[in-house]
């Protein structure tokens, strides 16, 4: 199978998830954490609703440099911006992906902080990355709204606060 379909509709699949899980974060909670190592709820969510763009930055660049990069972070107060911020990035995703060459995706990425490199990967691996990614810091957000009592969605079947179908 073709890399392409593969991928946009992997990301079709993973965003469905993810707007449900965004959508359930109450708003006078997104400077909660569970623990003062972690992330705040603002963050971590705002992290997994812009992953999607990786999608174009590893299509359209050889690598990223966290020494080089000039990153601020996107304003959230509610999980209204989290769904917007999210649909943005994978519009963004979706186009890039959408008008790649196939032969792009085997080209190599270079993840780094100046001149030490953390990971070089084929294109394709960096983006299917990305998705684990989201993933992963979603199943953490899981966690946070677990304990806040946040009735959980379903991911890939029902959870605990849903009945099966």
């Amino acid at each position: 199978m073709a890399t392409i379909p593969t991928l946009l509709k992997e990301m079709a699949r993973e965003a469905e998830t993810t707007r449900k899980m965004l959508g359930r974060i109450p708003t006078d909670k997104l400077d909660w954490r569970p623990h003062p190592k972690s992330m705040d709820i603002r963050t971590l969510a705002t992290h997994i609703a812009e992953l999607p763009t990786w999608t174009k930055m590893a299509i359209e660049t050889d690598e990223l440099d966290f020494a080089g990069m000039d990153w601020t972070p996107t304003p959230v107060s509610s999980a209204q911006d989290l769904l917007d911020i999210h649909e943005k990035a994978l519009e963004e995703g979706r186009t890039s992906l959408e008008s790649a060459d196939e032969s792009t995706f085997s080209k190599p990425w270079t993840l780094r902080t100046g001149d030490q490199i953390h990971a070089v990967n084929p294109k394709s691996e960096v983006i299917r990355m990305a998705y684990n990614q989201i993933v992963h810091h979603r199943a953490q957000l899981g966690v946070y709204l677990r304990l806040l009592d946040v009735p959980i969605p379903g991911s890939y079947g029902p959870s605990a606060d849903e009945p099966a179908m």
